[in-house]
């Protein structure tokens, strides 16, 4: 196959992909549409007394009298879609959206085959846009497991972002990767947040790494095998941009060889990323090891149409004091993260979105 017929493939294959990604886009927004109107017409039903409480339980028996390929309303179904609209329709969520500028309303496209026939309460507000970021499923896992209506639009906006399926949102949440991503900032340096802004939004200080089944005692080459071997989990960790490009990976200065630990590439920086092992808490000195292999890279190994090379020194324990010092002389695009070797149950804080909402809204 010569390059320009190879060429024409790709094409065709990019129409194709592209509308595939938008029926599919099209299916989610009206299964959305459905849960959102069939929520907001069961509840005024139930806020009225119109209905006892074991009408929705007749509803659902009687739509799958009616049609039997009807096996997805069922009683819980139709009370979560219930929860889909009185959660997203009141007064506080969406003075929260307006506050964000992300408060568009969605209208469903009407053919003329289909304008008289769909029947929708002219009282039930409006489904804002940004609820069709993300599936059915990735929304019944944010309302039963997010407290607060800023998690609720973070993890929304953040499963759009690395188009998480179900199971990896729920690891998100489970990682609160709310706090990790909005959290205090001190352990990136200055260098890293003005060279690369996006990484603000895009880095987690925390890595949580129950995947590895690590024993009580380890070496650092344990720790690095046990993520090369489960590489697809860590990536996940840090975020789908990463991409994996070798351990142990040799860099030559002066006539000797130094090993980093792992390097990957980062798609949407355009950057290589080096991570360093420590299988103990933070040193400052870890820091002049770090700085020495961004180095060694940027001038040997750096591509012309690459940025910066970033560096990450994953820690069992990082002392933020400590850590804020070494920042704030480091000259190198570098940050500081913990792992945890367990999933540990932590407290839900409330942090701002602005940035976060920003970050995505430009992108």
């Amino acid at each position: 196959m010569n390059d320009i017929i190879k060429q024409d493939f790709n094409q065709v294959y990019s129409i194709i992909d592209l509308h595939r990604k938008r029926a599919f886009q099209e299916i989610n927004n009206n299964l959305l549409m459905t849960a959102w109107n069939v929520g907001g017409f069961v509840s005024d039903k139930l806020k009225s007394a119109q209905w006892g409480s074991g009408v929705v339980a007749e509803l659902s028996e009687y739509l799958r009298s009616k049609d039997p390929t009807l096996k997805s309303y069922s009683k819980r179904t139709l009370y979560r879609m219930v929860q889909f609209y009185e959660t997203y329709s009141t007064s506080e969520f969406i003075q929260m959206l307006d506050r964000y500028k992300l408060n568009k309303p969605y209208i469903l496209p009407q053919s003329v085959d289909n304008q008289n026939d769909i029947i929708v309460p002219t009282l039930l507000a409006q489904l804002p846009n940004m609820l069709m970021f993300t599936n059915w499923s990735n929304h019944i896992e944010i309302l039963t497991s997010c407290k607060t209506n800023e998690e609720r639009i973070f993890y929304i906006l953040y499963a759009k972002k690395e188009k998480l399926k179900v199971r990896e949102l729920q690891r998100a949440i489970k990682t609160n990767a709310f706090e990790s991503i909005l959290g205090n900032k001190d352990y990136m340096s200055e260098v890293l947040k003005t060279t690369y802004p996006d990484s603000v939004m895009m880095f987690k200080d925390k890595a949580y790494l129950d995947f590895l089944g690590l024993p009580q005692r380890y070496k650092e080459s344990k720790l690095r095998k046990g993520i090369v071997a489960h590489i697809k989990d860590f990536i996940l960790e840090l975020g789908k941009d990463f991409l994996f490009v070798d351990q142990e990976h040799q860099l030559e200065v002066g006539g000797k060889i130094f090993k980093c630990d792992l390097l990957f590439f980062h798609r949407g920086l355009q950057c290589l990323v080096a991570i360093e092992l420590k299988t103990k808490e933070f040193e400052p000195a870890f820091m002049g090891q770090l700085e020495f292999y961004l180095e060694a890279l940027d001038q040997n190994e750096k591509r012309s149409n690459e940025n910066p090379s970033i560096g990450i020194l994953l820690c069992k324990e990082a002392n933020r004091e400590v850590v804020k010092y070494a920042m704030n002389r480091s000259l190198s695009p570098a940050m500081v993260a913990e792992y945890k070797e367990k999933l540990i149950p932590q407290e839900v804080l409330q942090r701002t979105l602005e940035e976060f909402v920003g970050f995505i809204d430009g992108k």
